[in-house]
């Protein structure tokens, strides 16, 4: 959440603020939720996470490399979404 968090130049009271903390406690929230203390529920994930304009999914990653993908996919055209698959078909099969 961090890594999102910084990639668009927000602190964390902004960030909170734009999830609908109130202003009082949004960077403490924020604080703890970044640090692991607290885990947010479903809806406050996805209020972050569209106020952070990453997929759900972003959040839950384990793997930076993973993360990337996941971050970077809808920013893909057409084609190489297409290559990207057809390289997971074939990792598949074999």
């Amino acid at each position: 959440m961090k890594h999102a968090r910084q990639l668009q130049s927000l602190s964390q009271k902004q960030l909170g603020i734009k999830a609908g903390f109130d202003e009082s406690s949004a960077s403490a929230r924020m604080n703890q939720y970044e640090r692991g203390k607290h885990c947010p529920d479903t809806k406050t994930i996805e209020r972050l996470c569209e106020a952070l304009k990453v997929p759900v999914a972003y959040l839950y990653c384990e793997d930076d490399q993973l993360a990337r993908v996941i971050l970077n996919y809808p920013k893909l055209s057409l084609a190489d979404k297409k290559i990207i698959l057809k390289l997971m078909d074939e990792a598949e099969s074999t």
